[in-house]
């Protein structure tokens, strides 16, 4: 693929994830600063490249793709470099890198985070899918007990979920972390070392940057 690449969307735990890998690959791209939920995501310009409406998605070139996790790995697996890649090249390393992407973006994300955002109060969309006191507290939970895999893997005392290398998969740790530190669920004790050494990268720092709602 060309490095012709159109990000849209920023604002959200999710779409600094894209960024993020932009920044750590070291890649030239343009960011259309679109929010969900502002009614740009609806307008019939990006309703033709993303039926479903959602941020954040990729262009590169023709090729377009949408979902934070989906687009991370495109990224990871296209314009990765032997001197810096974000994913391993042997079939061991690639598949536990897998195992950890799948378990983050499903027990940590969808499963736990969203449904508080969904149904808790002051995470702004109770409004939309009704408030769920009980639910929230259960995901927050859920959250905490899924956490202990991470805990458990981190104990050794590896830099990355990896080990020595910095992945795709810490982008989306990472990002998790940080939204479960803002809803005040907490995060295990280890965990807060490597959320403070993988969140004074260059790259997260300029990816956050970029993320940030437009004022």
């Amino acid at each position: 693929m060309s490095q012709n690449l159109i990000l849209w969307g920023v604002g959200t735990s999710r779409t600094v994830r894209a960024h993020w890998a932009m920044h750590e690959l070291e890649l030239n791209y343009d960011c259309r600063p679109i929010l969900p939920r502002s009614g740009e995501t609806k307008t019939p310009e990006y309703t033709k490249l993303n039926p479903r409406q959602k941020i954040p998605l990729l262009q590169d070139g023709s090729f377009i793709i949408g979902e934070s996790a989906a687009i991370v790995t495109y990224l990871s697996r296209t314009y990765s470099t032997p001197d810096n890649s974000l994913v391993p090249d042997d079939p061991a390393g690639f598949a536990r890198w897998l195992e950890w992407c799948f378990f983050i973006v499903s027990e940590l994300d969808s499963t736990s985070l969203y449904v508080m955002r969904r149904h808790g109060t002051n995470q702004g969309l109770a409004h939309i899918y009704g408030a769920a006191p009980g639910v929230v507290k259960k995901a927050g939970e859920y959250f905490r007990q899924q956490l202990r895999h991470v805990e458990v893997s981190l104990a050794d005392g590896r830099r990355f979920l990896m080990g020595d290398r910095f992945t795709s998969a810490d982008i989306l740790l990472t990002t998790c972390l940080v939204w479960a530190v803002e809803y005040g669920v907490g995060v295990c004790d280890n965990a807060l070392p490597y959320l403070a050494r993988v969140t004074s990268r260059p790259a997260y720092t300029k990816s956050a940057a970029v993320n940030a709602a437009p004022i």
